[in-house]
């Protein structure tokens, strides 16, 4: 296959990859979508979070909450991206990390937002919103968005505020959810006018519309080798062929305990510019990887930068080679 060779690479490059999935070969409209090579985002929404807000994690800095500096160290730290959501997606995003919570004593009942170390500024119901108006532009993109952590749920409102969010997903998406029985392709989401997977982690979650918890791998480390090992080791596990999504996290995870301290008081440093140190190994080692391994999702932070996407959508093209 030469898709992304000569003319058609340098057009692409120009036009970014907005419109990938409709563009990729027809040998690939068949296949699963299990077994497709689809670029992701860790923690999407983590480039709207509000310097103003309470700090929800790490637990050591939370009784910090007050003060403005103690705030400022978690947002450069809580950062994984830097586009908004629909940059992401018109950069080639197929999948989203969207990690719920819900702010104690907001007026709105019913209203989320949005967390990674600190809440988002924008809530839930516009940024859904603001996928759904892309969804709708561009019928062919198969959109995966995997809602998770809900923080704020508790026992007394845990029951209400998943049913008031899964009903109102059915409402927004309506007919383009794909439902989760059978093993959905391109061909079968475009014939049948369906293109947002919803992944909503919830034991109770009963809806056909909406898929169960996606398997998420990582290394669990901020240190780019260990985390190649650690992925090694669970994609080589993987049962082949895959009859589910799964997402390989090239993400870096800040440590829980007191070797948090050993980052966040760098103060020349941010999480941002690790990623863009680390992201470049990550990217060939997946190329590497891929070839020994099924890889489905492929999650990372900065998901826009180092040519991530491009690098994801390929693995596509050299599957078909």
């Amino acid at each position: 296959m030469t898709m992304f060779a000569g003319k058609g690479r340098r057009k692409r490059e120009a036009t970014g990859y907005k419109e990938w999935m409709s563009q990729l070969p027809s040998e690939l409209h068949s296949i699963p979508l299990f077994h497709l090579s689809i670029p992701g985002s860790h923690d999407s929404m983590s480039y709207d979070l509000d310097i103003n807000s309470s700090i929800l994690e790490p637990d050591r800095l939370k009784k910090f909450s007050r003060i403005y500096c103690a705030r400022k160290i978690v947002l450069k730290w809580a950062i994984t991206q830097e586009e908004n959501i629909t940059k992401q997606l018109d950069s080639g995003v197929r999948y989203f990390d969207l990690r719920i919570a819900r702010k104690p004593n907001d007026t709105d009942p019913t209203r989320l937002y949005f967390h990674h170390g600190l809440y988002t500024r924008t809530d839930v119901k516009t940024v859904l919103s603001t996928i759904n108006d892309w969804a709708e532009g561009h019928p062919k993109e198969i959109l995966i968005l995997a809602l998770s952590h809900f923080k704020g749920f508790d026992k007394k409102n845990e029951l209400q505020l998943h049913t008031h969010l899964m009903s109102s997903i059915k409402s927004l998406f309506g007919s383009k959810l794909v439902p989760r029985k059978g093993t959905p392709t391109l061909k079968y989401c475009w014939e049948k006018k369906k293109n947002v997977i919803v992944s909503y982690d919830y034991r109770f979650n009963h809806y056909p519309e909406l898929w169960g918890k996606i398997k998420y791998y990582y290394g669990n480390t901020m240190n780019p080798i260990n985390v190649e090992t650690k992925l090694c080791q669970e994609l080589e596990k993987t049962p082949k062929p895959f009859k589910g999504f799964f997402v390989c996290g090239l993400n870096l995870t800040l440590p829980e305990n007191i070797g948090i301290l050993k980052y966040i008081l760098r103060l020349c440093d941010n999480f941002p510019n690790v990623i863009h140190r680390s992201l470049p190994r990550l990217l060939q080692w997946m190329k590497e990887q891929a070839s020994k391994t099924p890889m489905n999702i492929i999650a990372s932070d900065m998901a826009t930068r180092d040519q991530f996407v491009a690098t994801v959508v390929q693995l596509n093209i050299t599957k078909q080679a």
